[in-house]
């Protein structure tokens, strides 16, 4: 990765050959209009994939510059919450669906309802992709891909084992307990336990019966399913051993590379991540790809959507360009070469580049039972600073589950007063 895709950058393409997307009508601005679109992406895949997407919008909208511009998935609310407060917003952001209610309550987005009513790709997109953007009636952006929730595993470590990948919680643990060989520095999983770990936490949780959203409307959790839970996930460490002992701080990069280093057999994570792992590992040989597990009684794996939204009225004209141009199966398919996340788009989702491999299939397979995660106002602030402080007491034997989930329950309430 270039440092010009560090922090920010703007890219502009004159000449050359267009890509067919350029060749659909759009909206011509008198002078080149500048905008700013804010992300989370993180890993270097994931800059490729947005500079592709770049190179392609800059060849078909030369009068569009678009600067964008990182932002720190742990500080994502806070800055752009601080955004909002001081008028200084970004013109456009991706947005993950966890965090659109809290957006769309403190007014951080634009209503682009009847633009997107009137947009020639929207019969592209099945109804649901639009459900955790959508709020009483009004819908505020458009999936730019697909978080497909799925499992990562050693298949040469399976094999040797002569262990078929889990499709229950129980089969995972016994492979974890199976996989783990200390002497060798190997542990049967990766635990998220750091930044980012709380979505796993509430994802065991609902497989254990804890659901938050419930179907009258309600929003609460079963004390003793979720202790349960919590007592079962963070058993990993500090009962069975079977994870790293450095769970507790693990994020992204520290779970990915251990994978990739061969100190764990075992990953959660989801299609994003798929070509990083394949630079350094052989794909369908070293390692492969499962759906994840079912938990006691749920399957919890979650289909989450990145959407892009327009965050800044005065420059929506040129922002809408920018956001639309993501549902194009150009576009979608050319990140997805680069990145592993599956487009949004049931046409894009049709090439062959994506029917036609096999390690795709329990990602496919996910479309049909995987839900979205629970996206309600105070819900982001909720679980990451409530659940995953909990929960990392439990992993350095600070707390007890009990303790652990009392806290959650208590500051869930306070979330949705």
């Amino acid at each position: 990765m270039t440092a010009k895709f560090d922090r920010r950058s703007v890219l502009k393409l004159g000449g050359g050959m267009l890509a067919a997307s350029a060749l659909l009508p759009h909206q011509a601005f008198a002078q080149q209009t500048a905008i700013n679109y804010w992300h989370t992406f993180t890993s270097q895949s994931e800059f490729a994939g947005l500079e592709e997407v770049m190179k392609l919008f800059a060849a078909a909208h030369p009068d569009i510059a678009v600067t964008q511009e990182n932002i720190p998935n742990p500080e994502f609310m806070a800055k752009i919450t601080a955004a909002v407060v001081s008028g200084s917003r970004p013109d456009s952001t991706m947005v993950s669906s966890e965090r659109v209610a809290d957006l769309v309550a403190m007014g951080g987005l634009t209503d682009l309802t009847d633009r997107i009513a009137a947009w020639e790709r929207r019969g592209d997109f099945d109804d649901s992709r639009f459900a955790s953007i959508t709020k009483e009636g009004k819908v505020y952006g458009i999936p730019a891909f697909t978080f497909v929730d799925w499992m990562y595993y050693r298949k040469d470590w399976f094999d040797e084992a002569g262990l078929a990948p889990p499709t229950t919680y129980a089969e995972f643990r016994d492979a974890a307990i199976k996989l783990t060989d200390p002497a060798k520095g190997r542990f049967g999983f990766g635990m998220r336990g750091g930044a980012g770990g709380q979505a796993y936490v509430i994802n065991v949780m609902e497989g254990f019966g804890a659901k938050l959203m419930h179907e009258d409307g309600s929003i609460s959790l079963d004390r003793d399913k979720a202790i349960e839970a919590v007592d079962w996930w963070s058993g990993l460490l500090v009962k069975d051993g079977v994870v790293p002992p450095s769970a507790p701080n693990d994020g992204f990069r520290q779970i990915m590379e251990a994978f990739q280093t061969g100190q764990t057999a075992m990953l959660w994570h989801h299609t994003g991540s798929f070509q990083d792992n394949s630079k350094l590992l052989k794909a369908g040989v070293e390692f492969a790809t499962a759906a994840i597990p079912a938990g006691p009684v749920n399957r919890v794996s979650r289909l989450g959507y990145a959407y892009n939204t327009v965050t800044k009225p005065e420059t929506i004209d040129a922002s809408w360009e920018w956001i639309k141009f993501w549902g194009e199966p150009d576009a979608a398919v050319a990140f997805l070469e680069k990145t592993g996340y599956f487009p949004a788009s049931t046409v894009a989702a049709q090439d062959e580049r994506i029917a036609g491999n096999p390690l795709y299939k329990p990602a496919a397979d996910t479309l049909g039972f995987g839900i979205p995660a629970p996206s309600f106002a105070g819900f982001a602030g909720w679980s990451e600073s409530v659940v995953l402080p909990a929960f990392q007491r439990v992993l350095i034997k600070e707390a007890t589950p009990e303790q652990a989930v009392d806290e959650m329950i208590d500051g869930l309430a306070q979330a949705i007063a």
